[in-house]
């Protein structure tokens, strides 16, 4: 596990101070539907950088309580009785962990293999380094219980026979070694390579844990994202698709945007095999295809296809709401803080040396 204290979150946290309590708790005194915006749509008017194109500049987040897979039990559209439940059952396991800890309470118990340790709290990260999301996603008004929205039953499609011929291959030359006989055994992700998750993406997708924060910047025929976790960055290129040579596949894959009316829409292909996306490595025929619309002063709607015939049964996708971050993004020191890589190997290499002394 990746042991790296995130700058932008100590920061944070700190200007929080003794206030954090009732800043996670505002979903119990706060209704639900007041989170809706109360400004006028038709009256907005989308901001347009100096070159005539709607102005997605700025901070953003996609943190949010939404899942991105739909449980077999709700509806595609919660109810705001649903949504009060879940808000204010996040903040109050937020302020209950937040709490002075009793400095005679008993060591907490032995933490499993989780790396996310969402079960085991006590044994991974302190309630003050997260910051998951206070908010169920609320897309045209409705708020949604998945991020995934087609196939309608708001799951992922079913592999196809060669898709799962991938996973299996990948995970057969996994299994010939230790989980940690090298560095690349490791996630990439451990290593400081690419975003938890899939932050960066295509498609850039909540991570649940934390710096889920974005800045995007623009000129006439470039945009670009800068992700807080792990500080990748996408360079988009405007304007007529000059494409890779097809066995030339980087982390983020090969990007061109073009503008339709005051949508961005993007389209990536190329993507790296190395990089798997949900534990299934892309195929050459994948294309994910984004779509970037300002919809009011705090929001763009970020909207994503996921193509690829050769791995998944179906075309599928969904929405998630970037909402305005007003806060400042820092460096995401990941290489400097990831005192756990050479830990776990070189007590690999300790337990190897002592096993053969024997």
């Amino acid at each position: 596990m990746n042991v790296n204290l995130s700058t932008s979150l100590l920061l944070r946290h700190c200007a929080i101070g003794a206030a954090v309590l009732m800043l996670f708790a505002a979903p119990l005194l706060f209704p639900a539907a007041a989170q809706t915006p109360a400004s006028d749509t038709e009256e907005w008017e989308v901001p347009r950088t100096p070159y005539g194109h709607p102005d997605l500049q700025g901070n953003w987040t996609n943190a949010t309580l939404t899942p991105f897979t739909r449980a077999a039990d709700r509806a595609p559209v919660l109810t705001w009785d649903e949504v009060a439940e879940i808000e204010s059952g996040q903040a109050e396991i937020v302020a209950e962990r937040a709490a002075p800890s009793d400095p005679n309470r008993p060591p907490p118990p032995e933490g499993g293999t989780n790396p996310i340790c969402i079960d085991s709290p006590t044994s991974c990260y302190n309630e003050a380094y997260r910051e998951p999301g206070e908010r169920v996603a609320v897309v045209d008004g409705e708020p949604r219980s998945s991020l995934l929205t087609h196939p309608p039953d708001g799951r992922v499609p079913e592999l196809t026979p060669e898709g799962r011929q991938r996973v299996e291959e990948r995970r057969a030359f996994s299994r010939q070694f230790g989980a940690y006989d090298n560095p690349e055994n490791l996630p990439l992700a451990s290593r400081c390579i690419v975003s938890f998750g899939s932050s960066a993406g295509p498609p850039m997708l909540p991570n649940y844990w934390y710096n889920n924060n974005y800045t995007i910047v623009q000129n006439a025929d470039h945009v670009m994202i800068l992700t807080e976790m792990v500080h990748d960055v996408r360079i988009i290129r405007l304007g007529e698709p000059r494409p890779l040579p097809r066995d030339f596949r980087p982390w983020f894959g090969d990007s061109w945007g073009r503008w339709e009316g005051d949508t961005l829409v993007v389209e990536t292909t190329n993507l790296n095999p190395a990089h798997p996306f949900r534990g299934v490595p892309p195929s050459q025929d994948l294309k994910v295809i984004e779509r970037f619309t300002r919809v009011d002063e705090e929001t763009i709607l970020y909207e994503f296809t996921i193509d690829d015939p050769t791995t998944y049964t179906s075309v599928w996708g969904g929405q998630i709401p970037f909402k305005r971050f007003d806060d400042l993004l820092y460096e995401y020191a990941c290489h400097e803080g990831n005192y756990s890589l050479s830990g776990v190997l070189s007590g690999a290499r300790y337990q190897e040396r002592m096993e053969a002394r024997r």
